[in-house]
């Protein structure tokens, strides 16, 4: 896939304003600080599109960007920052779920994990929610530029030893990294394939 245009779109807490679901729409999200802004941008290729908040963990709104004038990205608010109050908590929990289980054309959740960092609660914990609602997500590793590739896969085959304790079978997994570029062309033909099957299904309607 070739992206020839990426641009804001908007910022809302407020499901019932969100864009129209004419579109198939791709939801990332991660705990703060996973490098889920660089690699936004890396992917559409356009530096300082997704920002980094002045304050991780705080912002709890849902970010969408138009790609290419046909296909949704959305930067959900990261979770898992320590200084993040009870209330805050409660309201990216259930501003969140209410997202995911009922934007009617969100294709697949992209949840990213540090690559260079052991199986955490948190991320476990969503994934497995995930599973248990029926919601389509893949794995992305993140920042493995920071380690060397024996270091990487030692730390994913850690999170896989760590999901088969539960799951029967291992969701996708795609490894990145927002400075070589790794895994771009992975993500983007998954979307451009889960595009055109959108596109399929609503012609057919």
């Amino acid at each position: 896939m070739i992206i020839k245009k990426a641009e804001f779109l908007q910022s809302n807490t407020k499901i019932d304003k969100l864009p129209p679901p004419k579109f198939p729409e791709y939801a990332f999200i991660g705990r703060s600080n996973v490098g889920k802004s660089s690699l936004i941008n890396m992917l559409v290729n356009k530096k300082g599109l997704a920002k980094t908040s002045s304050t991780p963990g705080k912002t709890i709104t849902i970010n969408h960007f138009i790609v290419n004038d046909a296909w949704y990205l959305v930067d959900l608010p990261g979770y898992g920052f320590a200084k993040r109050s009870k209330k805050d908590r409660e309201l990216w929990k259930t501003m969140l779920q209410h997202y995911l289980l009922k934007r009617a054309n969100l294709v697949y959740v992209f949840v990213l994990i540090d690559s260079r960092i052991a199986p955490q609660k948190n991320d476990l914990e969503f994934i497995n929610w995930l599973g248990e609602s029926g919601l389509p997500f893949v794995l992305i590793f993140t920042k493995s530029d920071k380690l060397g590739r024996a270091t990487v896969d030692k730390n994913v085959a850690a999170y896989k030893k760590q999901l088969l304790t539960t799951w029967e079978e291992l969701p996708q997994i795609i490894i990145t990294s927002s400075i070589s570029r790794l895994g771009s062309d992975e993500v983007l033909s998954l979307i451009d394939t889960e595009n055109q099957l959108f596109e399929s299904r609503n012609t057919e309607i």
